[in-house]
């Protein structure tokens, strides 16, 4: 009498779900860390740079629209209180620094009396932020 033995299959692990997992997971981490935005001001028309950089370490957001109204996050603060409202908003932190938006319309006169409100207050890390040039 003929037996006829049958050696299993071997166990194989298909790659093509575990790839799918992994991309999957990719896509997530990176739509997570995209909706991370650094920027808590308003909304304005940003000067254009080549080596636009983003400053995640900073603290305070400043925003000087194009009619030269001054914004501390999304609070209006009028020019003569900037200096006085940044310290007050940057205490307890460690060497805070401050992210300036200006609104590329904004007069150069304008757009240094922020900052001498900003130096003013003791903050010596101020980074000017523009938008990424497209190519």
């Amino acid at each position: 009498m003929k037996l006829n033995l049958q050696t299993g299959k071997k166990v194989r692990i298909e790659m093509l779900p575990l790839i799918d997992i992994v991309f999957l997971l990719l896509v997530f981490f990176i739509y997570a860390m995209l909706s991370m935005a650094v920027h808590r001001g308003l909304s304005i028309n940003l000067p254009s740079s080549s080596a636009a950089e983003i400053e995640k370490k900073l603290v305070l957001s400043v925003t000087v629209t194009a009619d030269g109204s001054v914004w501390i996050d999304k609070t209006r603060i009028p020019l003569e209180n900037l200096a006085q409202q940044l310290r007050k908003q940057a205490k307890g932190h460690i060497d805070p620094g401050v992210l300036l938006f200006a609104d590329r319309s904004l007069s150069y006169q304008k757009l240094f009396q922020v900052l001498d409100r900003i130096q003013q207050a003791g903050f010596e890390k101020i980074s000017l932020q523009a938008e990424a040039e497209s190519r």
